[in-house]
């Protein structure tokens, strides 16, 4: 897997993790230790992994039917554990289909050897991932060792709220992870310059990192299943919305270099937006929803 790195000098390295991952466990954990072991080798305190990663992508066939649906891993079970173990110092953001009741659920994790530090379970759900789970309720933020983070899980990025959300909270890295394919209607051959979906998913990645002014880790699959293909570009971007480091198509690792307090400071130092809100202007819905947010 190849590493694409920025040429910062300054702060500390994140890592955003494009790949193609299965049904099955054991080579999964196998790519997640060689991944981070890589990454930690080249200097990343954060590495985060698309969605779905351990157990993959649950997909409805073209015709009706669906593969089978992936493992659902507990909270608090075995594999959970495995994965802080692997983990070790570096802070690790790791998608996974959860067992739960009201579940299953599609959840993301971030653990380090300490322990589970963050959990989030995907908000909204699209119609094709209807048939397998059930939709999380909530965003909360949370502290590691690189600052304090908060997940989104692919289809969350769309609303604006669930970015906001994270960032009212206090975090000043949100892991966005992926299993995001070309469109499904007309693909693109050359997905990052033409896709229709491929340019959308690149530009909600900025548009938040530079609405809420945070600093945006982008992880996403590659390779095909059922008939998608997802075209990775994992990517980093700055709260200022420059990426400064990302991937291509193929199974590759974007590592960036930031002083993550710096960069925040100084994308705000002119302009706070969360300050700047001018919520009694935005009607009932948005007031609706801000209300909600205060009370998670």
């Amino acid at each position: 897997m190849r590493i694409f790195r920025s040429r910062c000098l300054a702060g500390q390295r994140i890592a955003a993790v494009a790949g193609s991952v299965g049904a099955e466990l054991e080579p999964t954990f196998a790519w997640i230790e060689r991944t981070v072991a890589r990454a930690r080798s080249a200097g990343a305190a954060l590495v985060v992994f698309p969605e779905c990663t351990l157990g993959g992508y649950p997909c409805e066939r073209a015709g009706g039917g669906a593969t089978p649906s992936p493992p659902a891993l507990a909270l608090d079970g075995p594999e959970i554990d495995r994965l802080c173990a692997l983990a070790g110092p570096t802070a690790v953001c790791v998608g996974f289909s959860e067992d739960a009741p009201g579940g299953p659920f599609n959840s993301a994790v971030c653990v380090t050897a300490d322990g589970v530090l963050g959990h989030h379970r995907k908000v909204h759900l699209p119609p094709s991932e209807a048939f397998a789970y059930r939709p999380g309720s909530s965003f909360q933020a949370f502290d590691t060792p690189v600052g304090r983070l908060g997940m989104l899980i692919c289809y969350d990025k769309v609303f604006p709220e669930s970015a906001l959300t994270l960032a009212c909270d206090g975090a000043q890295i949100i892991a966005s992870m992926s299993a995001w394919p070309v469109s499904r209607d007309a693909p693109s051959r050359r997905a990052a310059r033409r896709d229709v979906q491929s340019h959308q998913f690149d530009l909600l990645d900025r548009a938040r990192a530079i609405e809420n002014q945070v600093v945006w880790v982008s992880a996403n699959q590659t390779g095909r299943r059922e008939g998608l293909r997802f075209f990775g570009q994992a990517k980093i971007v700055d709260p200022c919305g420059r990426v400064l480091a990302r991937t291509a198509g193929r199974p590759a690792t974007a590592i960036a270099r930031i002083d993550i307090s710096t960069a925040i400071e100084s994308s705000r130092a002119p302009f706070y937006h969360l300050d700047d809100r001018r919520t009694e202007a935005y009607g009932l819905a948005v007031r609706a929803s801000e209300a909600a947010a205060a009370t998670l």
